[in-house]
């Protein structure tokens, strides 16, 4: 069989496909297990195939582009539009199958399972951070009813647990709580080491993570999963458009040639921008003693403006940066932020 192209709809154990073998020839409708899956994309010739940027979607990619297929994913968003009346597997798939033939249509990367494997570690470390501050502050609260107090931190729940064991007053039961609590922040804690190592073995096995590294701002966890994230710049015609892919560019509701501009969207890519803000706002702390381009730029800017609007206007520029570098392959200039 040979067709130009196909949308496929995927889901957990059923895909619908919509193949058309020319422009004016009646489209081939198929629900697909899992295994007849690869049986009819293994007995069809290459050809294009679209799907939506969702679950299990890079993986299928990377099957069908070994079996020769020219695979494209899309951002579910951008098929919507395509989408007919009413809704279900088969329409989904016709729509996709439209959206892949558009000559604007925007294209997603499809990532290594390596790039994945760094993503997972990324995610699974988000979620422990999560955990062990939902377990310190249930700590520290649950104490707090008892009199029990120490300065915030997680470092000070050491403090907290003895405080904890040699109150004589503390019912038994509490004591209990208390010790399963600090137990959990413990396992957390090692855990978080744990992936927090695997993360910078696959930082030190990158050489755009390593470049963007020296960043100022940008350490391994923000240099590994913007690499990880973002296997092709390309797809991005300049640093403006991956900082508003980010979330970290005002909203624009601009009509009648009047350009108008709104507040950060923080729409995007919430934990790359997290990690952004967090390493501009550490930029700020050591900005006296710095020099050049980039500390005057900063300095003139925190003249005029708020401290946290300056926090997010530098994860912006750190944004551009880390774009221009990938794209170009060029170092950062160390002299741009320099030691006194």
């Amino acid at each position: 069989m040979k067709f130009i192209r196909i949308g496929v709809d995927l889901a957990k154990n059923y895909f619908q496909i919509h193949a058309l073998s020319s422009e004016d020839a009646p489209a081939v409708k198929r629900k697909l297990t899992r295994r007849t899956m690869r049986e009819f994309f293994s007995r069809i010739e290459p050809c294009r195939v679209g799907m939506e940027a969702c679950g299990s979607a890079h993986y299928w990619a990377r099957e069908l582009k070994d079996m020769g297929h020219d695979v494209s994913l899309m951002p579910p968003a951008y098929t919507k539009p395509y989408v007919k009346r009413g809704k279900n597997d088969a329409v989904d798939a016709e729509a996709i199958c439209e959206a892949v033939s558009r000559p604007a249509m925007r294209f997603v990367p499809i990532k290594s399972a390596d790039q994945q494997a760094t993503l997972m570690l990324h995610k699974t470390r988000e979620l422990l951070v999560k955990q062990r501050t939902m377990s310190v502050n249930a700590l520290r609260g649950h104490l707090a009813e008892f009199g029990l107090v120490v300065a915030k931190g997680t470092g000070r729940v050491d403090e907290l647990l003895g405080l904890a064991e040699g109150d004589a007053t503390l019912p038994d039961a509490a004591v209990l709580a208390a010790k399963v609590l600090g137990q959990q922040i413990d396992a957390l804690g090692g855990a978080l080491d744990d992936l927090e190592r695997e993360i910078a073995k696959a930082h030190a096995l990158s050489e755009t993570s390593r470049s963007l590294g020296e960043i100022p701002g940008v350490g391994k966890l923000v240099a590994s999963v913007i690499t990880a994230s973002v296997p092709d710049p390309s797809v991005f015609n300049s640093g403006r458009d991956f900082a508003a892919w980010l979330g970290l560019t005002p909203r624009q509701i601009s009509s009648g040639g009047k350009p108008t501009l709104g507040t950060i969207t923080k729409a995007g890519n919430r934990y790359i921008r997290k990690l952004l803000v967090l390493g501009a706002t550490s930029l700020l702390n050591v900005v006296e003693k710095r020099r050049g381009g980039l500390r005057d730029w900063i300095v003139g800017l925190l003249a005029k403006k708020p401290a946290r609007l300056v926090t997010v206007a530098l994860a912006n520029k750190l944004a551009r940066i880390i774009w221009a570098m990938m794209k170009t392959g060029e170092c950062f200039r160390t002299e741009m932020f320099a030691k006194l």
